[in-house]
């Protein structure tokens, strides 16, 4: 899988959408860090963003501010009941950045999309007519139905691996998954990078770790690296990106790097810079 191409899909009248799945199956990598603070970089810089929390921990959704007693509606509306996502999405305090939500109760749709028409289908179809520049899928950590779902509506795959022991555990499995979904049920789904999250720059195994992602990943690893970073890792618990929490940080830097390559990498052409 590389990143020879650029592949997006567009609503009957909205512009070009780039969808973006950001998936590990392995917990504690960084996935749901990323999935907040790309999409707030991105909102910064003018693009219209729609962040999906694909994961009933709803650490997505929390890391945003937004939690189950303030929610009216969430992703298993859309899914199960037929909601459109356009009357669950709800504005963040990052403008131009939105949430479709998760809460507990989306842990039930793994057992009743088993048995639904079309089940690996639900998000895609969910997502055809939104009117966003991108759209940020945070997969759960596992490669259930609900992942499934992720990946089938993507066009784009990002994976974050952790810069410690045992890195690469599993990615195997993710990559079989993916090869599966393109021949099967997404030949469009292409990998946009592999991105190394929580890198300590003063020890010789975080560096040994992000040479050998690159051995196994070559051309698609992200020139941005995600620092092990305390401020990074704190702002969730306050409910903020790192960008209104401590955008001097390294950590904040480094994500607000991470949105300026991945549009590089979308090539996608909007009337905003």
């Amino acid at each position: 899988m590389g990143t020879e191409r650029t592949l997006v899909c567009r609503g009957k009248e909205g512009p070009v959408t780039k969808i973006i799945a950001i998936a590990n199956q392995k917990g504690g990598v960084g996935k749901t860090t990323t999935t907040i603070n790309l999409g707030a970089y991105l909102a910064e810089r003018k693009q219209r963003v729609l962040i999906v929390d694909l994961d009933p921990q709803g650490n997505t959704s929390s890391g945003l501010g937004i939690t189950g007693d303030q929610l009216s509606g969430d992703l298993y509306d859309v899914l199960l009941e037929g909601t459109p996502a356009a009357a669950v999405a709800r504005a963040t305090a990052v403008d131009g950045l939105s949430l479709l939500p998760a809460s507990p109760v989306l842990a039930a749709a793994e057992v009743e999309l088993v048995s639904a028409k079309g089940r690996e289908f639900k998000l895609r179809e969910a997502l055809v007519d939104l009117d966003y520049d991108y759209v940020l899928i945070d997969c759960p950590p596992s490669l259930g139905i609900l992942t499934l779902n992720g990946l089938v509506a993507a066009h784009e795959l990002i994976i974050p691996v952790q810069a410690e022991f045992y890195a690469l555990e599993g990615l195997g499995q993710l990559v079989q998954t993916v090869q599966r979904v393109r021949k099967g049920l997404n030949p469009e789904l292409g990998l946009m990078g592999v991105l190394v999250t929580m890198h300590n720059g003063r020890t010789t195994l975080s560096t040994q770790v992000h040479e050998e992602v690159k051995r196994h990943f070559p051309d698609t690893v992200f020139h941005t690296v995600i620092p092990r970073n305390v401020r990074l890792a704190e702002a969730p618990s306050f409910g903020k990106p790192i960008m209104h929490y401590d955008r001097w940080s390294r950590g904040a830097k480094a994500y607000k790097d991470l949105a300026k390559e991945v549009m590089e990498r979308s090539k996608i052409k909007t009337g905003t810079k």
